[in-house]
């Protein structure tokens, strides 16, 4: 079927395949979730949880977009650090929105565990290092976040980092033993069936066409029907349509590439030494854990240009292999790309439009803590329990610039690249 998941390493190794009908009649829910993501699917959850009637939309299949093809990431932060966001905010808030994204990575975790999702395999540990000498820098920021959230970071030097990661590319990493990382796809197919099991509904291919205020909510169509419902919440991502129009002004779709090597065998020993997934420093940079025993999952080169380059395998495996040289005969057997949504302020987009209307989204390049957090604090929203999702208010829905917004985008990424180039090869002089 054309909306059926693309092939990537998730959709090999996917534990089931539950397909869920598309919306044929009127129905009737308290909340209609637009978008089927993880951002969806948990604010479906939370929602379902506090006994709400929830119906789901998803234009294709669950999980399908960045949700179902990612990294698989889940650590605390954002995309932008502590004091861009205390620029737009202030200190207080900007300590409280760090502590939430904390409470996301524990969200994620006590979904798997009380779910049992056995198959979103989770394996712990975040190594973030950098390809620039920069350690005493790397200390401060350990200290400073270990004593101002209780955070556990521990700081590995050169040494221990290349006994770890053979590989002169590499300098000083801080690893988050409380972060880790999963199988997205199987976890956000296991919320789905939980959902249904609390008696929600959702529609696969389904795709939402209208949204209009009626008297005493929304009604929202599809080709095949309408539901009707008090509340909406939009959580679409880079594949979001003309639906919500505000929200696709607010945002850019931003692609980002995955590859799936061959077996590693012995070479694993010889180049990766650790089971955590690996990040580096670099605005576009390079992120990567093993998988499936002694496979290497490498993805990158983050672009606004949302249609996959011819050789998107030999581009992403160049990055590896320089980084990587004793990789050089490794085969690819699989590459894909995903489209995240990026707010230009790089933050989360989370909010209301107006009286019953609601969105999250902007996740794009912060891991999945944001889409757990930020579907928790909506539903709270909506429930009445809290008004958390005020702290994301200095991040609005700016626009996003259009063509020209794109254009500058890359632009900046393309300096980030060339800063991060002349900071790696001075360090080598």
């Amino acid at each position: 079927m054309g909306n059926d998941y693309i092939d990537t390493f998730y959709r090999r190794t996917l534990t089931g395949d539950r397909r869920y009908p598309a919306l044929g009649e009127a129905a009737v829910a308290d909340v209609c979730i637009v978008g089927g993501g993880l951002a969806g699917l948990t604010t479906a959850l939370e929602l379902a949880r506090r006994g709400r009637k929830v119906a789901l939309l998803e234009s294709r299949r669950i999980a399908w977009g960045a949700s179902g093809r990612n990294g698989g990431f889940v650590c605390a932060g954002y995309s932008t650090g502590l004091e861009n966001i205390e620029r737009r905010s202030n200190a207080h808030d900007a300590e409280t929105l760090i502590r939430l994204s904390m409470e996301g990575v524990e969200i994620v975790r006590n979904n798997i565990a009380g779910l049992r999702i056995a198959d979103a395999a989770p394996t712990p540990g975040i190594l973030k290092v950098l390809r620039h000498d920069g350690g005493d820098t790397l200390k401060r920021r350990r200290d400073s976040e270990n004593a101002r959230f209780g955070m556990r970071l521990e700081f590995l030097d050169s040494d221990q980092v290349r006994a770890q990661l053979v590989s002169k590319s590499y300098h000083q990493g801080l690893l988050d033993p409380d972060g880790f990382h999963f199988h997205p796809l199987n976890y956000a197919r296991a919320l789905a069936a939980e959902i249904i099991r609390l008696g929600g509904d959702i529609f696969e291919e389904s795709a939402a066409l209208s949204v209009e205020r009626v008297q005493g909510g929304h009604e929202i169509a599809t080709a095949g029907g309408r539901i009707s419902a008090r509340h909406v919440v939009f959580t679409g991502g880079g594949y979001t349509d003309g639906v919500a129009k505000r929200l696709k002004g607010s945002y850019l779709p931003i692609a980002t590439y995955v590859l799936l090597t061959e077996p590693l065998g012995d070479l694993l020993q010889q180049t990766i030494r650790t089971k955590a997934a690996i990040g580096d420093d670099r605005r576009a940079g390079d992120y990567y854990r093993i998988v499936d025993g002694d496979r290497l999952l490498w993805g990158g080169r983050i672009t606004t240009r949302t249609h996959d380059p011819r050789n998107l395998a030999a581009q992403l495996r160049k990055q590896m292999v320089g980084t990587y040289p004793q990789l050089k005969d490794v085969k690819v057997e699989l590459a894909w790309s995903g489209l995240m949504s990026y707010a230009r302020h790089l933050m989360p987009q989370i909010g209301r439009m107006r009286d019953g209307l609601w969105y999250a989204t902007a996740f794009g390049g912060h891991g999945m803590n944001t889409t757990a957090i930020g579907g928790k604090v909506i539903a709270q929203a909506i429930a009445g329990e809290s008004d958390r999702y005020r702290l994301f208010a200095p991040f609005g829905l700016d626009w996003n610039g259009g063509p020209f917004g794109r254009a500058a985008v890359q632009l900046t990424y393309w300096t980030y690249q060339a800063m991060d180039a002349w900071r790696e090869r001075h360090n080598k002089a």
